[in-house]
Protein backbone atom coordinates (compact mmCIF):
# COMPACT_ATOMS: atom_id res chain seq x y z
CA UNK A 1 0.00 0.00 0.00
CA UNK A 2 1.44 3.40 -0.94
CA UNK A 3 0.55 6.95 -1.76
CA UNK A 4 -2.82 8.45 -1.05
CA UNK A 5 -4.60 5.21 0.00
CA UNK A 6 -1.92 4.64 2.65
CA UNK A 7 -2.33 8.16 3.99
CA UNK A 8 -6.10 7.77 4.10
CA UNK A 9 -5.81 4.42 5.86
CA UNK A 10 -3.44 5.87 8.46
CA UNK A 11 -5.48 9.01 9.11
CA UNK A 12 -8.64 6.91 9.24
CA UNK A 13 -7.11 4.64 11.88
CA UNK A 14 -5.93 7.65 13.90
CA UNK A 15 -9.38 9.24 13.69
CA UNK A 16 -10.96 6.00 14.91
CA UNK A 17 -8.50 5.58 17.81
CA UNK A 18 -7.50 9.14 18.80
CA UNK A 19 -6.44 8.52 22.40
CA UNK A 20 -4.38 5.44 21.59
CA UNK A 21 -2.86 7.26 18.61
CA UNK A 22 -1.85 10.14 20.85
CA UNK A 23 -0.04 7.90 23.33
CA UNK A 24 1.69 5.87 20.60
CA UNK A 25 2.87 8.80 18.49
CA UNK A 26 3.90 11.16 21.27
CA UNK A 27 5.79 8.39 23.07
CA UNK A 28 8.41 8.58 20.30
CA UNK A 29 7.86 12.22 19.30
CA UNK A 30 10.91 13.68 21.14
CA UNK A 31 13.20 11.51 19.03
CA UNK A 32 11.73 12.83 15.76
CA UNK A 33 12.69 16.47 16.34
CA UNK A 34 16.07 18.23 16.38
CA UNK A 35 15.94 18.64 20.17
CA UNK A 36 13.65 17.40 22.90
CA UNK A 37 12.71 20.80 24.36
CA UNK A 38 10.85 21.57 21.12
CA UNK A 39 8.82 18.39 21.54
CA UNK A 40 7.71 19.53 25.01
CA UNK A 41 6.74 22.92 23.61
CA UNK A 42 4.65 21.27 20.87
CA UNK A 43 2.92 19.09 23.45
CA UNK A 44 2.04 22.05 25.70
CA UNK A 45 0.89 24.38 22.94
CA UNK A 46 -1.00 21.52 21.32
CA UNK A 47 -2.95 21.24 24.58
CA UNK A 48 -3.50 25.01 24.58
CA UNK A 49 -4.87 24.81 21.03
CA UNK A 50 -6.96 21.78 22.03
CA UNK A 51 -8.72 23.95 24.60
CA UNK A 52 -9.30 26.74 22.10
CA UNK A 53 -10.59 24.21 19.57
CA UNK A 54 -13.20 22.95 22.03
CA UNK A 55 -14.63 26.46 22.22
CA UNK A 56 -14.24 27.44 18.58
CA UNK A 57 -14.15 24.23 16.56
CA UNK A 58 -16.81 22.32 18.49
CA UNK A 59 -18.95 25.06 20.06
CA UNK A 60 -18.66 27.75 17.39
CA UNK A 61 -17.43 30.52 19.71
CA UNK A 62 -14.46 32.52 18.42
CA UNK A 63 -12.31 33.79 21.29
CA UNK A 64 -9.62 36.39 20.65
CA UNK A 65 -8.56 36.33 24.30
CA UNK A 66 -7.66 32.73 25.06
CA UNK A 67 -4.32 33.82 26.46
CA UNK A 68 -6.31 34.83 29.56
CA UNK A 69 -6.74 31.21 30.69
CA UNK A 70 -3.28 30.09 29.62
CA UNK A 71 -1.86 33.04 31.57
CA UNK A 72 -4.09 32.45 34.60
CA UNK A 73 -2.95 28.84 34.73
CA UNK A 74 0.70 29.88 34.47
CA UNK A 75 0.41 32.62 37.09
CA UNK A 76 -1.69 30.47 39.41
CA UNK A 77 0.97 27.76 39.45
CA UNK A 78 3.84 30.26 39.56
CA UNK A 79 2.43 32.28 42.45
CA UNK A 80 1.56 29.15 44.44
CA UNK A 81 5.08 27.75 44.08
CA UNK A 82 7.24 30.90 44.05
CA UNK A 83 5.31 33.33 46.27
CA UNK A 84 3.20 31.14 48.56
CA UNK A 85 5.83 28.37 48.54
CA UNK A 86 3.28 25.58 48.82
CA UNK A 87 6.03 23.01 48.31
CA UNK A 88 3.88 20.55 46.36
CA UNK A 89 3.96 20.23 42.59
CA UNK A 90 0.41 18.89 42.55
CA UNK A 91 -0.85 21.78 44.69
CA UNK A 92 0.82 24.23 42.31
CA UNK A 93 -0.85 22.61 39.32
CA UNK A 94 -4.16 22.59 41.16
CA UNK A 95 -3.87 26.31 41.89
CA UNK A 96 -3.31 27.04 38.20
CA UNK A 97 -6.27 24.91 37.13
CA UNK A 98 -8.54 26.46 39.76
CA UNK A 99 -7.63 30.01 38.76
CA UNK A 100 -8.07 29.25 35.04
CA UNK A 101 -11.46 27.58 35.60
CA UNK A 102 -12.66 30.46 37.77
CA UNK A 103 -11.51 32.95 35.16
CA UNK A 104 -13.25 30.97 32.43
CA UNK A 105 -16.50 30.90 34.41
CA UNK A 106 -16.51 34.64 35.18
CA UNK A 107 -15.30 35.86 31.79
CA UNK A 108 -17.48 33.34 29.98
CA UNK A 109 -20.58 34.48 31.86
CA UNK A 110 -20.14 38.10 30.79
CA UNK A 111 -18.95 37.41 27.24
CA UNK A 112 -21.85 35.06 26.52
CA UNK A 113 -24.26 37.96 27.01
CA UNK A 114 -23.22 39.02 23.51
CA UNK A 115 -22.93 37.22 20.18
CA UNK A 116 -20.77 37.39 17.06
CA UNK A 117 -18.06 40.02 16.81
CA UNK A 118 -19.14 41.59 20.11
CA UNK A 119 -18.47 38.29 21.88
CA UNK A 120 -15.04 37.99 20.24
CA UNK A 121 -14.06 41.55 21.15
CA UNK A 122 -15.19 41.07 24.75
CA UNK A 123 -12.92 38.04 25.11
CA UNK A 124 -10.01 40.13 23.84
CA UNK A 125 -10.90 43.00 26.18
CA UNK A 126 -10.95 40.73 29.25
CA UNK A 127 -7.61 39.18 28.30
CA UNK A 128 -6.01 42.60 27.91
CA UNK A 129 -7.54 43.67 31.23
CA UNK A 130 -5.82 40.72 32.92
CA UNK A 131 -2.58 41.64 31.16
CA UNK A 132 -2.65 45.16 32.58
CA UNK A 133 -3.60 43.90 36.05
CA UNK A 134 -0.59 41.56 35.98
CA UNK A 135 1.59 44.40 34.71
CA UNK A 136 0.64 46.60 37.69
CA UNK A 137 1.03 43.93 40.40
CA UNK A 138 4.81 43.42 40.36
CA UNK A 139 4.90 42.14 43.95
CA UNK A 140 2.86 39.12 42.87
CA UNK A 141 3.44 38.76 39.14
CA UNK A 142 6.85 40.34 38.62
CA UNK A 143 5.28 42.98 36.40
CA UNK A 144 7.09 43.60 33.13
CA UNK A 145 9.95 41.28 34.15
CA UNK A 146 7.65 38.31 34.59
CA UNK A 147 7.28 36.01 37.58
CA UNK A 148 10.64 34.41 38.29
CA UNK A 149 12.01 31.98 40.82
CA UNK A 150 9.59 29.10 40.25
CA UNK A 151 11.31 26.11 41.90
CA UNK A 152 11.90 22.84 40.07
CA UNK A 153 10.15 20.52 42.48
CA UNK A 154 10.30 16.76 42.39
CA UNK A 155 7.23 14.82 41.38
CA UNK A 156 5.77 13.13 44.45
CA UNK A 157 4.64 9.55 43.81
CA UNK A 158 3.49 8.17 47.14
CA UNK A 159 6.58 7.65 49.30
CA UNK A 160 8.97 8.12 46.37
CA UNK A 161 9.68 11.06 44.09
CA UNK A 162 10.87 11.68 40.53
CA UNK A 163 13.10 14.52 39.40
CA UNK A 164 11.86 16.64 36.50
CA UNK A 165 15.18 18.40 35.95
CA UNK A 166 15.95 16.59 32.70
CA UNK A 167 14.30 17.69 29.46
CA UNK A 168 13.18 14.16 28.65
CA UNK A 169 11.85 13.58 32.16
CA UNK A 170 9.73 16.73 32.00
CA UNK A 171 8.53 15.77 28.52
CA UNK A 172 7.11 12.47 29.72
CA UNK A 173 5.57 14.13 32.77
CA UNK A 174 3.79 16.55 30.41
CA UNK A 175 2.99 13.67 28.05
CA UNK A 176 1.12 11.85 30.82
CA UNK A 177 -0.92 14.90 31.87
CA UNK A 178 -1.70 15.99 28.31
CA UNK A 179 -2.68 12.41 27.52
CA UNK A 180 -5.19 12.49 30.37
CA UNK A 181 -6.54 15.77 29.00
CA UNK A 182 -6.86 14.23 25.52
CA UNK A 183 -8.75 11.25 26.97
CA UNK A 184 -10.97 13.66 28.91
CA UNK A 185 -11.77 15.68 25.80
CA UNK A 186 -12.62 12.52 23.87
CA UNK A 187 -15.03 11.53 26.61
CA UNK A 188 -16.62 14.99 26.57
CA UNK A 189 -17.10 14.94 22.80
CA UNK A 190 -18.54 11.42 22.81
CA UNK A 191 -21.04 12.26 25.56
CA UNK A 192 -24.53 13.71 25.10
CA UNK A 193 -23.04 17.02 26.24
CA UNK A 194 -20.63 16.91 23.29
CA UNK A 195 -23.47 16.22 20.88
CA UNK A 196 -25.34 19.24 22.23
CA UNK A 197 -22.24 21.41 21.80
CA UNK A 198 -22.04 20.55 18.13
CA UNK A 199 -25.79 21.00 17.69
CA UNK A 200 -25.46 24.51 19.12
CA UNK A 201 -22.56 25.22 16.79
CA UNK A 202 -24.54 24.17 13.73
CA UNK A 203 -27.78 25.95 14.62
CA UNK A 204 -28.18 27.76 17.92
CA UNK A 205 -31.83 28.67 17.39
CA UNK A 206 -32.77 25.08 16.59
CA UNK A 207 -30.99 23.90 19.76
CA UNK A 208 -33.01 26.42 21.78
CA UNK A 209 -36.21 25.19 20.12
CA UNK A 210 -35.28 21.61 21.10
CA UNK A 211 -35.26 22.68 24.73
CA UNK A 212 -31.52 22.80 25.42
CA UNK A 213 -30.22 25.36 27.91
CA UNK A 214 -27.83 26.89 25.39
CA UNK A 215 -26.27 29.45 27.72
CA UNK A 216 -25.51 26.85 30.39
CA UNK A 217 -23.99 24.43 27.88
CA UNK A 218 -21.84 27.12 26.29
CA UNK A 219 -20.67 28.34 29.70
CA UNK A 220 -19.62 24.80 30.62
CA UNK A 221 -17.76 24.58 27.32
CA UNK A 222 -16.03 27.84 28.21
CA UNK A 223 -14.92 26.44 31.58
CA UNK A 224 -13.67 23.15 30.10
CA UNK A 225 -11.80 25.11 27.42
CA UNK A 226 -10.25 27.33 30.10
CA UNK A 227 -9.17 24.25 32.07
CA UNK A 228 -7.27 22.81 29.11
CA UNK A 229 -5.64 26.17 28.40
CA UNK A 230 -4.87 26.62 32.10
CA UNK A 231 -3.17 23.23 32.31
CA UNK A 232 -1.04 24.21 29.32
CA UNK A 233 -0.07 27.45 31.06
CA UNK A 234 0.76 25.63 34.29
CA UNK A 235 2.99 23.14 32.48
CA UNK A 236 4.74 25.93 30.61
CA UNK A 237 5.42 27.77 33.87
CA UNK A 238 7.03 24.62 35.25
CA UNK A 239 8.99 24.11 32.04
CA UNK A 240 10.39 27.64 31.92
CA UNK A 241 10.52 28.25 35.72
CA UNK A 242 9.30 31.74 34.84
CA UNK A 243 5.99 33.26 33.71
CA UNK A 244 6.62 36.03 31.16
CA UNK A 245 4.08 38.85 31.09
CA UNK A 246 3.50 37.97 27.42
CA UNK A 247 1.63 34.87 28.59
CA UNK A 248 -1.43 37.12 28.90
CA UNK A 249 -0.78 39.27 25.84
CA UNK A 250 -2.99 39.33 22.74
CA UNK A 251 -0.21 37.90 20.55
CA UNK A 252 -0.39 34.65 22.53
CA UNK A 253 -4.11 34.49 21.76
CA UNK A 254 -3.35 35.10 18.10
CA UNK A 255 -0.82 32.28 18.02
CA UNK A 256 -3.28 29.70 19.34
CA UNK A 257 -5.85 30.79 16.75
CA UNK A 258 -3.25 30.32 14.01
CA UNK A 259 -2.21 26.91 15.34
CA UNK A 260 -5.79 25.68 15.42
CA UNK A 261 -6.61 26.90 11.92
CA UNK A 262 -3.35 25.55 10.49
CA UNK A 263 -4.11 22.11 11.86
CA UNK A 264 -7.84 22.14 11.27
CA UNK A 265 -10.54 23.63 13.49
CA UNK A 266 -13.16 21.14 14.59
CA UNK A 267 -10.85 18.14 14.13
CA UNK A 268 -9.53 16.19 17.08
CA UNK A 269 -5.82 16.21 16.18
CA UNK A 270 -5.79 19.47 14.24
CA UNK A 271 -4.54 21.49 17.24
CA UNK A 272 -1.48 19.27 17.71
CA UNK A 273 -0.69 19.25 13.99
CA UNK A 274 -1.05 23.03 13.87
CA UNK A 275 1.07 23.55 16.99
CA UNK A 276 3.81 21.32 15.59
CA UNK A 277 3.73 23.10 12.22
CA UNK A 278 3.81 26.58 13.75
CA UNK A 279 6.54 25.88 16.32
CA UNK A 280 8.81 23.94 13.97
CA UNK A 281 8.49 26.70 11.37
CA UNK A 282 9.22 29.31 14.04
CA UNK A 283 12.26 27.37 15.24
CA UNK A 284 13.72 26.81 11.77
CA UNK A 285 12.91 30.22 10.27
CA UNK A 286 14.20 32.19 13.27
CA UNK A 287 17.64 30.68 12.59
CA UNK A 288 17.78 32.39 9.19
CA UNK A 289 15.84 35.64 9.51
CA UNK A 290 14.51 38.05 12.11
CA UNK A 291 11.46 38.51 9.90
CA UNK A 292 10.18 34.99 10.59
CA UNK A 293 6.75 36.26 11.81
CA UNK A 294 6.23 37.80 8.36
CA UNK A 295 7.05 34.49 6.67
CA UNK A 296 4.75 32.53 8.98
CA UNK A 297 2.01 35.09 8.35
CA UNK A 298 2.37 34.58 4.60
CA UNK A 299 2.26 30.79 5.01
CA UNK A 300 -0.82 31.09 7.22
CA UNK A 301 -2.55 33.24 4.58
CA UNK A 302 -1.85 30.59 1.93
CA UNK A 303 -3.30 27.87 4.15
CA UNK A 304 -6.45 29.87 4.88
CA UNK A 305 -6.98 30.54 1.16
CA UNK A 306 -6.15 27.11 -0.26
CA UNK A 307 -6.56 24.68 2.67
CA UNK A 308 -9.41 26.17 4.71
CA UNK A 309 -9.90 22.86 6.55
CA UNK A 310 -6.31 22.92 7.76
CA UNK A 311 -3.67 20.23 7.38
CA UNK A 312 -5.35 17.50 9.42
CA UNK A 313 -8.82 18.44 8.20
CA UNK A 314 -7.65 18.07 4.60
CA UNK A 315 -5.91 14.74 5.25
CA UNK A 316 -9.00 13.27 6.90
CA UNK A 317 -11.33 14.65 4.24
CA UNK A 318 -12.77 17.33 6.53
CA UNK A 319 -14.86 16.09 9.41
CA UNK A 320 -16.81 19.32 9.61
CA UNK A 321 -16.95 20.51 6.02
CA UNK A 322 -19.24 23.49 6.33
CA UNK A 323 -17.87 24.82 9.59
CA UNK A 324 -14.21 24.63 8.64
CA UNK A 325 -14.81 26.31 5.34
CA UNK A 326 -16.21 29.38 6.99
Amino acid sequence: MSGRPAVRALTGWVAAHPVLSFFVFFAIFPFLLPYKALATQVLIFGLFALGFNLLYGYTGLLSFGHAAYYGLGAYGTGIALAKLQVGSLWAGLGAGLLLAAAGGAVIGYFCLQRRGIYFAMLTLAFAQLLYFIAFHLPDWTGGDDGLRGIPQLKLGLGESSLSLDSTLGFYYFSYALVGLAVAGLKRILDSPFGAVLQAIRENRDRAVACGYDVNRVRLLSFVFSALFAGLAGSLDALRLTVVPIEALYWTTSGQVVMMTLLGGAGTFFGPFVGAATFLVLEDRLSMFTESWPLVIGAIFSVFVLFLPRGIWGTLTGGLLHGHQGR
